[in-house]
C-alpha cells in the first residue's frame, strides 16, 4: 500500500515537516573541521562554541544556496578569510541573519534553517566562557596561583571563532 501524506498536523500550515538540511550540513562540515584539528574534547563547551561558529560561518556564506553541493575544499580560503582575527565577524553574522530573516518574512515561509542558526548565534552572543585572555600583553607570564596565564569571561563567539579558524588551517 502506497503512502499518502497528508501532512503534519504539528505544521499549521498542513506541509510536510522540513527538514533543516542546510543547518544540519553546515554544523557536520564544522564538526568534521574540528575534530580533524583535534583542539579540545568534543563534549567541552569550547568544542561547542567552535562547532557552532564554524558553522554559521558556513551556513551563512552560503548566499546562493547550494550548500550541500559544494566541495570543502573548494571554500575552506572563504572560511579562513571571514574567521579572521582581523574581521568584525560578529557584525557580518548579524547582517547576514538580519537579510536572511527578511527574506524567509517576505517569502511568508519559516526557515527551519534559520530558526536553528539562530539559536546558534543566541547561544554564542549570550553565553560567556572563562578562557585565556586573547588580549593580554605577549610575554607578561602567568599570574601567581594561573597556571596557564590569565583569564576573562568572555561570549562563546570570541573563544570559538579563532578555534574553528585554527581547525580550518589544520585541514
Amino acid at each position: 500500500m502506497r503512502h499518502e501524506s497528508r501532512g503534519n498536523t504539528n505544521n499549521p500550515q498542513g506541509g510536510e515537516l522540513t527538514v533543516p538540511m542546510a543547518w544540519l550540513y553546515a554544523e557536520y562540515i564544522a564538526d568534521e573541521l574540528l575534530r580533524t584539528g583535534d583542539l579540545m574534547p568534543p563534549t567541552s563547551f569550547e568544542y561547542r562554541a567552535g562547532r557552532d561558529a564554524l558553522a554559521l560561518t558556513i551556513f551563512l556564506s552560503d548566499s546562493r544556496g547550494e550548500l550541500s553541493g559544494i566541495r570543502v575544499v573548494s571554500q575552506l580560503d572563504a572560511w579562513r578569510s571571514l574567521t579572521a582575527h582581523d574581521q568584525a565577524w560578529q557584525d557580518w553574522v548579524r547582517e547576514r541573519m538580519e537579510l536572511l530573516t527578511e527574506d524567509a518574512v517576505a517569502a511568508g515561509t519559516p526557515s527551519p534553517d534559520l530558526e536553528l542558526a539562530d539559536l546558534a548565534w543566541r547561544w554564542l552572543e549570550e553565553t560567556e566562557l572563562l578562557a585565556p585572555d586573547l588580549d593580554a600583553v605577549p610575554g607578561g607570564g602567568p599570574v601567581p596561583g594561573e597556571e596557564d596565564g590569565p583569564k576573562v569571561w568572555m561570549p562563546a563567539w570570541r573563544l570559538g571563532l579563532p578555534l574553528g579558524h585554527l581547525a580550518i588551517h589544520l585541514f
